[in-house]
């Protein structure tokens, strides 16, 4: 039963890992694609005092794929925790 209970968990944490992956991949992307954008119109927007409100979403993308990088290692350590021993190890 405990072993039907980890291998829940580890699955589980294995879903997970795979969709902040994925959430990650396209929190990188679209900072990139804020920072072609802002490239190509920051000299308007400054003009109209609009850059600070672009300043801001890229900050706040940048600060949620960095928490995503933290997230992700820590579940990847849990993963490897709740890992079953090889057979043969088991005691």
């Amino acid at each position: 039963m405990a072993d039907e209970n980890a291998g829940k968990q580890l699955d589980h944490v294995t879903d997970t890992l795979a969709q902040l992956k994925e959430m990650r991949h396209y929190a990188k992307n679209n900072v990139e694609h804020l920072t072609a954008i802002w490239l190509l119109f920051d000299g308007e927007l400054s003009k109209l005092k609009q850059t600070d409100k672009i300043d801001d979403l890229m900050n706040r993308q940048g600060q949620l794929h960095d928490a995503l990088e933290t997230v992700i290692a820590d579940l990847e350590a849990l993963q490897q925790k709740l890992q079953p021993p090889p057979e043969g190890t088991a005691g």
